[in-house]
């Protein structure tokens, strides 16, 4: 499923994958939320609760799209985290992959701050 993401004048097309945990987000849209920011990572809480998937990871790649299940948060990872050990993001612990950006405007995603409304929306 192909989603929008828009924030600070951005609007971001991606896509979810067929995951259970991308499911379960694709059908609590439309979500909204306030950034927060954690390194190169944009993340924010939303209205949904999954548990750590089989294949769920802390080494993510850039462009990722991520559920963090510990805080029921939407991850966006552009770059290096506080906990990346190279330019590879890693996320603070696992998280379930769930889809990728299709374009990763890096330098915009870098000016997106803190307590900005983000909204995600089927595209």
């Amino acid at each position: 499923m192909k989603i929008k993401i828009a924030c600070q004048g951005l609007e971001l097309k991606a896509e979810l994958y067929q995951k259970p945990t991308a499911q379960k987000i694709s059908e609590a849209l439309p979500l909204q939320g306030r950034v927060s920011r954690w390194g190169d990572e944009i993340y924010f809480e939303i209205p949904v609760k999954a548990e750590l998937e089989v294949d769920a990871r802390a080494e993510v790649e850039v462009g990722e799209l991520g559920y963090w299940p510990e805080g029921r948060a939407f991850c966006i990872f552009f770059g290096r985290t506080p906990a990346s050990a190279d330019a590879k993001p890693k996320a603070y612990s696992a998280v379930n992959i769930i889809g990728k950006l299709l374009k990763l405007p890096r330098e915009a995603l870098k000016a997106v701050k803190p307590g900005t409304t983000i909204t995600i929306e089927q595209a």
